[in-house]
């Protein structure tokens, strides 16, 4: 029987697994992940990092041996955990010249609307783990565009994270194509320097369908109610396409050659948050249906689950463009404010990213306190 994870090497898209845990790292699922499925890369957050840590005793005899203050104990916990799942992919990374295998750790939600914070702290992170196939993910906030560009100007690989809207997007491209023009100037090899942008997806139908849901309840005139019925599902990969055509439009320009002829790579984008939040959807809808080139998909264990069982590869990402460019006039004309739904996203993103970080490092603490009793 054909796996369709394997499937999508030949379509040009790697698949990332959306979780963390020292379960799979030490009970050797990772690796098989990685051997059988082709798994290639690896992302993390506050809040995966919460589950594992809160939730179980794995991580009991790490807290009890590490000293400092709660901040430190996460952060020895989190490079320990970073470093191995960067080691088990250090394979994948050599055999692709580098161009993946990489695994990603998130800079302090806390740091997401200060520029020299984030910095500071990249920095900090990625000579901590000091893995070459490392990606720091940064908030594509207007604060953390300077930084992206700082970064991969000093060859720090980077992961942009919490991305919405097309123009947020563009406005990280440019980061990253001006921090490899300052790399270069500066001597680097820009063929060593890597990024991805992370796209979010599944966070706007959610917000776009609760908007169509209440002005459905609202009774309007058939014609109206049709359409934006229609709608339902449909606007967050209509946006996610519009995306990759803005891609293909860069990777196309002079400028880009001129990097790409000095052997840099593009900043792929990867679709994150592609778990389905309705259940009258299908469990890989967004997988299905944004298979790309020079793409990545991040899963959670339960999406990638299910694509292994069902997932259908097609060169979805590039089919009908022109309808999803209809669905987002669509969109717009009928109030469906995309732009602003994007905006507050961005938002919600860092205060959820916060507020899972403050539970994190009260998990930590709780459990610190606890063994203190015990003893």
């Amino acid at each position: 029987m054909t796996n369709p994870l394997r499937e999508l090497e030949a379509a040009g898209q790697a698949i990332w697994l959306d979780y963390l845990h020292r379960q799979i790292l030490d009970n050797g699922e990772l690796a098989r992940l990685i051997a059988d499925d082709g798994v290639t890369g690896l992302t993390s957050n506050p809040s995966i990092f919460e589950k594992a840590i809160g939730e179980g005793d794995a991580y009991d005899d790490r807290i009890r041996a590490a000293r400092g203050e709660t901040l430190d104990v996460y952060e020895t916990i989190a490079v320990a955990d970073i470093q191995a799942a960067a080691d088990l992919f250090r394979p994948t990374w050599e055999r692709l010249g580098g161009a993946d295998g990489f695994v990603s750790l998130e800079v302090s939600p806390g740091a997401a609307n200060d520029t020299e914070a984030t910095v500071k702290e990249a920095r900090h992170l990625w000579g901590a783990v000091g893995r070459p196939n490392l990606m720091i993910k940064v908030p594509g906030t207007p604060a953390g565009v300077p930084a992206i560009r700082q970064l991969i100007g000093e060859g720090i690989n980077v992961n942009v994270t919490l991305l919405f809207g097309v123009k947020a997007y563009l406005d990280v491209a440019e980061a990253h194509v001006a921090g490899l023009e300052h790399f270069r100037a500066g001597g680097g090899d820009v063929a060593k320097v890597h990024g991805v942008a992370s796209f979010f997806v599944s966070r706007i139908d959610t917000k776009i369908d609760q908007a169509i849901d209440a002005r459905l309840s609202a009774e309007p005139a058939p014609e109206a109610a049709a359409r934006l019925r229609r709608l339902r599902g449909k606007v967050a990969i209509a946006n996610a396409k519009r995306a990759y055509q803005r891609y293909l439009e860069q990777i196309a320009t002079p400028r880009w050659k001129a990097l790409a002829g000095a052997g840099a790579a593009p900043q792929r984008l990867l679709w994150a948050s592609t778990g389905v939040k309705d259940p009258s959807y299908p469990d890989t809808l967004y997988a299905d249906n944004l298979i790309g080139p020079d793409t990545v998909d991040t899963l959670p264990p339960k999406t990638l689950d299910a694509f292994r069982d069902h997932g259908r590869v097609s060169a979805s990402l590039t089919e009908r463009v022109a309808e999803a460019e209809h669905d987002l006039a669509e969109a717009e004309g009928l109030g469906l404010d995309l732009d602003g739904v994007t905006d507050a996203l961005v938002i919600d993103g860092v205060k959820q990213f916060a507020d899972a970080f403050d539970a994190l490092l009260k998990a930590v603490a709780d459990k610190r306190r606890r063994m203190v009793s015990a003893a």
